[in-house]
């Protein structure tokens, strides 16, 4: 009887040594050997199971993205309200602070994207997924009454989402200009005048 492959075990070891040495390094020094001695292997054998460093990446990039919007998306869904949901998808898309690891992992390879087309495409799916989540809300609040849209749905989501990324990358910097509270607040005010809505509990 023929022994099980183990190499999607390894490759997704290979995957969590990358995802974390990008984060501890940064994705412009990043070195094929860094990630092989925090997996514990050689360079020859972790190219056993990726041509390269590029391809190793492109798997950590989209694990990222998949968990980042999968968690966004369940927080939403967890509210019903739509001044609810709004705020749970506005939290859910700001950093914690300099060292929330997802955050500035899916920062760090989007500098790969300036140069790469597959990083690049993976990373607008990254910002349209983001943008329909808003649009979800923004329509349903306005289909129930809840928000007076100042503007199309997707124009306040393109700006809600770009609000983030852009609150977002100072967050992560190694001395960020302003911490999550206010970059939330900042966030939310935009919400609030783009759906004329107080977002506020209505009890």
């Amino acid at each position: 009887m023929a022994r099980p492959s183990k190499a999607p075990e390894r490759r997704a070891e290979l995957v969590a040594a990358a995802r974390h040495t990008v984060v501890e390094r940064g994705v412009l020094n990043l070195k094929l050997r860094d990630v092989a001695d925090h997996a514990g292997m050689s360079p020859g054998s972790l190219l056993y199971y990726y041509p390269s460093l590029s391809d190793l990446l492109e798997d950590v990039q989209q694990e990222a993205v998949e968990r980042f919007c999968v968690a966004r998306e369940a927080a939403v869904a967890a509210e019903s309200d739509p001044r609810a949901r709004m705020r749970a998808m506005i939290s859910s898309g700001l950093p914690n602070g300099k060292n929330d690891e997802l955050c500035v992992l899916l920062y760090e390879l989007g500098t790969i994207a300036r140069r790469e087309p597959a990083y690049s495409a993976r990373h607008i799916a990254l910002y349209e997924r983001q943008v329909r989540g808003y649009v979800g809300i923004l329509e349903a609040g306005a289909a129930t009454g809840i928000f007076d849209l100042t503007d199309a749905p997707v124009t306040i989501a393109r700006n809600l989402v770009t609000l983030e990324d852009g609150y977002g990358l100072h967050l992560t910097q190694a001395v960020p200009p302003l911490d999550r509270s206010v970059a939330e607040a900042a966030v939310l005010s935009y919400a609030r005048v783009s759906t004329r809505c107080s977002l506020e509990d209505p009890a």
